[in-house]
């Protein structure tokens, strides 16, 4: 391999916007993220429906689906 080509890696602390922190490689020092897996439904066994621009309700009135509330 050829020498001084790489970046530098190092210990880098992980910010999660819920407050979650930890460390892990990069080659950058800090890193913020959106969601971590103490947030994120996958992990957490939590489903989170974000409905962007009512495309739930478009779908539930395409297929004629009605909600039984």
């Amino acid at each position: 391999m050829k020498e001084g080509i790489h970046p530098k890696y190092e210990q880098a602390v992980v910010k999660c916007a819920c407050g979650e922190t930890f460390t892990t490689g990069s080659t950058k020092s800090s890193l913020h993220v959106e969601i971590c897996s103490k947030c994120h439904p996958f992990f957490t066994g939590k489903q989170k429906l974000i409905d962007t621009g009512g495309r739930v309700d478009k779908f539930k009135k395409k297929f004629g689906i009605v909600d039984k509330a």
